[in-house]
């Protein structure tokens, strides 16, 4: 009898132990299933943030396409932004998201603006960690070619690297990368002297995806723009160079250069050149310069970006003494020089005719050492000892322009003004975070 207890006694915990283990079991899948619930709720919560700012326009003309710029880092961001939408007063307009430091993660969102003057309009951004397939029209672009020997072609290029005794200079078609806005278009040269080529346009239009700075024959009849300006060893239309004394010198010599398109639109084009190991004034210098071409404007604004602070290191940059006898220029020796003048862009005079240019250059006042000139160039003197940082403003225009500038009375009274535009920007002002 004992026995058979004892037996019925192992079965019902048999039975038992089973509906036990799976009760158990079911409340540990419970419990774990919360989790990653829970988890995708934060996580869904961060994917997207909406930010309230004021823009302010402080003086009293409207003011066109002005440049708003946002650092995505003041606004402490818990993920990488990988889309944005923007809004000017309850209405979406374009807007652009730039990797400047090439790490994979936004650094700036930048839009233009058009506003009457003295009026302060709400702007809403968002955004989000999904990616999105929206596109707006474009109104900048850039691009760099490098030559395909199997396919005698031109292949397109992001970045290049090459030592600075390396001569690249006819592998890149049009010698540089090239930008461009609806007014004006640029290069750079792939050499030592890192000048700035313009090309003019007589339309407002996006051109260089189509003739890359050499229109053809058929384009030109067509109405495409082209080159305009024959650059030598000047600093063109505003490039940085050194200075020995005397004169402007090329950036050599150097351990490597590097440059790439950092983005090509649809608000705004930039180019960047990152050079190492420059000997100059008894220094080896790091430095990386951004190229910055807003839709709607000619001017570049120029960043350059030191790896440490800057000692009493010399630089100039200024305007091209453009070649020829017709050249004039004016000066408020205050950081604003300008020419204009006419001369052959190219060295056959039989098939292309002079070309009349405008440039303008403007170096706040605070990095001014000194203005001076040599045989190519009107120009100022340029540090910032103890920064590792300096910007500065430079444009051109042509004849060629059926929007552009008469005469260099006009064209020099529209550099002061672009000075007094840089010097009173839009004001930008987070109200609240949503």
């Amino acid at each position: 009898m004992k026995a058979n207890l004892w037996m019925l006694s192992l079965l019902c915990c048999a039975l038992a132990s089973p509906v036990d283990a799976r009760h158990s079991v079911q409340k540990e899948v419970t419990e774990s299933e919360r989790i990653p619930v829970a988890m995708s709720e934060a996580c869904a919560a961060k994917e997207q943030q909406s930010f309230s700012f004021e823009v302010c326009n402080p003086v009293d003309e409207e003011r066109t396409d002005a440049p708003v710029v946002i650092s995505l880092a003041s606004l402490k961001l818990p993920f990488t932004p990988q889309s944005a939408s923007v809004s000017l007063a309850g209405e979406e307009i374009p807007s652009q998201l730039d990797d400047l430091d090439g790490d994979g993660r936004a650094d700036e969102l930048a839009v233009v603006v058009t506003m009457p003057g003295r009026t302060t309009l709400p702007l809403v951004v968002t955004l989000s960690q999904a990616k999105s397939d929206k596109s707006y029209p474009a109104r900048t672009f850039a691009q760099m070619l490098i030559r395909d020997g199997k396919k005698e072609k031109h292949a397109q290029a992001t970045s290049l690297t090459v030592p600075g005794s390396a001569n690249v200079y006819n592998l890149i078609y049009g010698h540089g990368p090239m930008m461009e806005s609806e007014l004006v278009g640029y290069r750079i040269y792939f050499n030592a002297k890192q000048t700035l080529d313009p090309y003019g346009k007589f339309q407002k239009r996006l051109e260089l995806a189509d003739c890359s700075f050499y229109p053809s024959d058929d384009q030109l009849a067509k109405g495409f723009g082209d080159d305009v300006l024959m650059v030598g060893n000047s600093c063109g239309v505003g490039a940085l160079k050194g200075w020995n004394g005397e004169k402007a010198t090329h950036i050599e010599p150097i351990a490597s250069r590097t440059e790439r398109v950092v983005a090509s639109g649809p608000v705004r084009a930039i180019l960047e050149v990152e050079i190492k190991g420059w000997q100059y004034q008894g220094e080896e210098i790091e430095m990386t310069q951004h190229y910055l071409l807003y839709a709607g404007h000619r001017d570049l604004q120029i960043t350059t970006t030191f790896t440490r602070p800057l000692g009493e290191t010399t630089f100039c940059t200024g305007a091209q003494r453009i070649m020829g006898t017709e050249t004039v220029m004016d000066s408020d020796h205050e950081g604003l020089v300008g020419s204009w003048g006419r001369h052959w862009p190219v060295t056959d005079t039989v098939k292309y005719a002079k070309e009349t240019i405008g440039i303008a250059t403007y170096i706040p006042q605070r990095y001014l050492r000194k203005e001076v000139s040599d045989k190519d160039n009107f120009l100022y003197l340029i540090a910032a000892p103890g920064q590792q940082s300096f910007t500065y403003y430079t444009m051109f225009t042509s004849r060629k322009e059926t929007f552009g500038f008469p005469d260099a009375e006009a064209w020099f009274a529209e550099m002061r003004r672009w000075k007094a535009r840089i010097e009173q920007p839009m004001v930008v002002k987070r109200t609240k975070k949503r």
